[in-house]
């Protein structure tokens, strides 16, 4: 109100100055050029008239221009009002800890819809955090309980004399050590990995090298489980990228462990790769359990688990697929999930940038076979 009060004024002020300093001048000589005298009574009349009707039309303006604004200020000012008084309370709610709450479409324009949408966006990011937050206490929780309770009946074993230290003593305790610092180190490793503090020393490394060592690592463990694994390296011959060999290392062993993990005896896992104009995409597929619909946006969330009571008994403390793609982010890339549902498998895919001058013609390596 004060600004359009302020444009009023200076306006009519503007309006008033020329009228009263221009305008009179300027009628006298046309009331000359129409034939009156120059100290003629008419004139002087007429030049009376002039200025009382300017006086006159300028303040019924400011009057009325006043007016409309005091009634556009109301209008708008209500407009404006009731938007951000529902954006204040929400946002009070949201102090509160009631991350539950969103705001509805206001219909006052397509700006406070986009307020109203960035603000339900940061709300159900806030109530997720908490969720995952929660699910991470838990989850510590249940896995500490099991080592630390090891270790505390056996120092009292010990110290009270009903056990020896013999090897099976020796063996529980350095499981549950073992088990302890696992946990830890996977703490830290995902903590690293969502703050970006992930190192990179990158080299040129050909795909093909990078499937034959991941399946190689990690054929042993299919073989015990009864697992079928298949590395084809002939998917993207001659490819390269510059990647971090250990770092991708790891994506793929942590890939291929899940895979082994959630795919029983007599089934498949492939690992292979293919080839875009621009990327080159490394693939994961198994004939594994497979995921659900509701379970495909969270796989990669810390301590994530689509069924608690199953993947506790199961070895990983689930932040592998977490780190796993940050260390692809931190590579430029990408990794996704995808799945058909339960009991058809799930494939994960890690696209990354092709390395300048990929693929290669007279280095590249013979296909091996798995």
């Amino acid at each position: 109100m004060l600004a359009q009060v302020s444009v009023l004024v200076a306006s009519i002020l503007t309006a008033g100055l020329v009228a009263l300093f221009v305008g009179p001048s300027l009628f006298h000589q046309h009331l000359l050029k129409a034939g009156h005298a120059e100290h003629s009574p008419e004139l002087a009349h007429i030049e009376e008239a002039y200025r009382d009707a300017s006086v006159v039309s300028l303040g019924v303006a400011l009057i009325i221009a006043l007016l409309c604004a005091g009634a556009v200020t109301w209008y708008v000012t209500r407009r404006l009002q009731a938007p951000l008084a529902v954006l204040a309370d929400a946002a009070r709610e949201l102090s509160r800890g009631h991350l539950a709450t969103r705001v509805a479409p206001t219909g006052s324009g397509a700006e406070f819809d986009a307020l109203g949408a960035a603000f339900n966006l940061m709300a159900a990011q806030l109530e997720q955090t908490e969720d995952t937050r929660r699910r991470l206490l838990s989850d510590l929780a249940h896995e500490m309980r099991t080592p630390v309770t090891t270790i505390k009946l056996c120092s009292e074993g010990l110290r009270e004399g009903f056990r020896t230290w013999d090897a099976q003593t020796d063996r529980v305790l350095t499981d549950a050590t073992d088990r302890l610092s696992r946990l830890s180190e996977d703490i830290d490793e995902v903590s690293r990995a969502q703050e970006g503090h992930i190192s990179l020393e990158r080299d040129m490394v050909l795909v093909g090298d990078l499937i034959w060592s991941a399946s190689q690592a990690q054929r042993e463990a299919f073989n015990r489980k009864g697992v079928n694994l298949v590395a084809d390296t002939e998917g993207a011959p001659g490819v390269r990228l510059e990647v971090d060999r250990q770092r991708m290392g790891q994506v793929l062993d942590n890939l291929l462990r899940n895979a082994l993990r959630h795919t029983p005896a007599g089934g498949t896992v492939r690992l292979f790769a293919r080839q875009s104009s621009d990327e080159v995409e490394i693939l994961v597929a198994d004939t594994g359990e497979g995921l659900q619909a509701d379970q495909l946006p969270h796989v990669f969330e810390r301590f994530y688990r689509g069924d608690t009571a199953r993947d506790r008994d199961r070895a990983g403390s689930g932040v592998g697929l977490t780190v796993s793609r940050a260390i692809v982010d931190a590579h430029g890339g990408g990794l996704t999930a995808a799945s058909d549902g339960p009991g058809k498998g799930a494939t994960f895919t890690i696209a990354l940038p092709s390395a300048p001058h990929s693929p290669l013609t007279s280095s590249a390596p013979e296909p091996r076979d798995s």
